[in-house]
């Protein structure tokens, strides 16, 4: 089948970036903790060394542990249950460590206790869910996104534009092979996620935000301190293929779900979370703005 690219302005509001920018640009000694804490990981390493986003792993086991479960329950329901129904003992424990890497697991943890929250809430976008958050706990995944994001829909994905990105985020740490497998391990995780589809040649779908998903890309935007319209057209938002009409129209449809504080007027938006945070996380979140 001949697939004609669409033009991307039917899809990407003309303010938005043409790149991903890296989210540690402009960070300070005093940020990097904090954002860390909230739930981001920094640096050069990443799980896709030997991993996808796992989704089908993720799915089966937040189908199986209840919300607002310890960390435990989960290495327990991999390991001990062995609900994802790996073949060794071995197998198990490395599974746990990579979702663990992944996810975080653990609801002490702000960014996957918001995620586990709005998983939960979405019936259609857990996929879309799943990519934001790998996005924002992998570095390396991180760094292929301005590639498959900038292309247009029935375009056919470049790998080298994706080991070229990879390379230029890891240096030279990474060699000839394990580069390749993070390049196959991160087309993976972007057709899993819906954005890319086919086997040996890939090519770009647009995905379907959800007013979840739409959310959840939202939060990660205030988490890192970003507010206002800004928010609307952050890199996150750029995942999900709207336009910033559409995400103002999800936005609203999320406020409506409760999953949001929003006011416009004036020329000015207003988005917050704070009804869904606890204590603790507005402090780390509004100390990391």
């Amino acid at each position: 089948m001949i697939r004609r690219p669409i033009s991307r302005r039917s899809i990407l509001a003309p303010t938005m970036l043409p790149l991903w920018p890296d989210v540690v640009d402009g960070l300070t000694d005093i940020r990097v903790p904090l954002l860390e804490a909230v739930g981001f990981r920094l640096g050069q390493k990443g799980t896709h060394t030997s991993r996808t986003m796992m989704l089908d792993e993720l799915t089966t086991l937040l189908a199986t542990v209840p919300a607002f479960s310890a960390r435990d329950a989960y290495v327990a329901a991999i390991i001990d249950d062995n609900v994802l129904g790996k073949s060794t003992a071995a197998t198990r424990k490395l599974t746990a460590q990579r979702l663990s890497e992944l996810y975080s697991l653990e609801t002490s943890v702000p960014l996957f206790r918001m995620f586990r929250l709005f998983w939960d809430r979405d019936r259609f976008g857990k996929p879309l869910l799943a990519l934001l958050m790998t996005l924002a706990r992998d570095p390396l995944l991180r760094a292929t996104a301005g590639s498959v994001l900038q292309m247009v829909p029935g375009e056919e994905l470049a790998r080298q534009s994706l080991t070229d990105a990879i390379g230029a985020a890891a240096g030279d740490r990474l060699g000839e092979g394990t580069l390749d497998k993070v390049v196959r391990n991160a087309a993976s995780s972007w057709t899993q996620s819906g954005h890319l589809e086919g086997r040996s040649r890939k090519f770009r779908l647009r995905v379907s935000a959800s007013p979840v998903s739409l959310a959840f890309g939202l939060f990660l935007g205030y988490a890192l301190g970003m507010r206002g319209e800004g928010l609307l057209r952050s890199m996150w938002i750029r995942v999900l293929d709207v336009s910033a009409d559409e995400a103002v129209e999800l936005a609203i449809d999320a406020k409506r779900l409760s999953l949001l504080d929003m006011k416009r007027g004036g020329g000015v938006t207003e988005i917050s979370f704070s009804r869904l945070l606890t204590d603790v996380e507005r402090g780390l979140i509004h100390g990391a703005s």
